[in-house]
């Protein structure tokens, strides 16, 4: 009898770097997210902010995600928050759980920290991620940074 293995989140290694980068979204969600290359430099120039970890299910790569941790939100320490920063689902991999595995493993680990809101921003539009968001329990709230759309989840 074989056992079915769940996903995992796994930080970045030599070993699994390459597939990291060579995560791609749908070309139609491309506009939403960051390529994986743009979010491990800004995690290498945001140390300690940055949390990025691949989504490894069965020995494979199928998504990239990236937590910041205690950013001042409003650059003058008033406003410390923890969220969820990045998101990548290799398109082929899709509507198979990924997306909210990784959400509830980030909200496992802010909750571990002491958080009590994860944060998070998104690109309006028809292909975006908005009603993802929405269907995990994120409330959207009044704030935009840039034009994305701020949504909150309480833990």
């Amino acid at each position: 009898m074989t056992t079915a293995r769940a996903p995992r989140l796994e930080k970045i290694t030599p070993a699994n770097l390459e597939a990291a980068l060579a995560l791609r979204v749908r070309p139609e969600q491309e506009y939403a997210v960051d390529p994986v290359a743009h979010s491990l430099a800004e995690a290498y120039v945001r140390p300690g902010k940055a949390w990025p970890r691949v989504i490894v299910d069965d020995g494979r790569v199928v998504g990239f995600v990236m937590a910041f941790l205690d950013i001042d939100w409003r650059d003058d320490g008033t406003d410390v928050r923890s969220g969820l920063w990045r998101l990548n689902i290799a398109a082929d991999e899709q509507g198979k759980g990924y997306g909210r595995f990784a959400v509830n493993a980030v909200a496992e680990e802010l909750r571990r920290r002491g958080t009590k809101t994860l944060h998070v921003t998104w690109h309006p539009g028809e292909h975006g991620p908005e009603d993802f968001y929405l269907t995990l329990g994120f409330e959207k709230t009044d704030e935009r940074v840039n034009d994305e759309h701020v949504g909150a989840l309480r833990l």
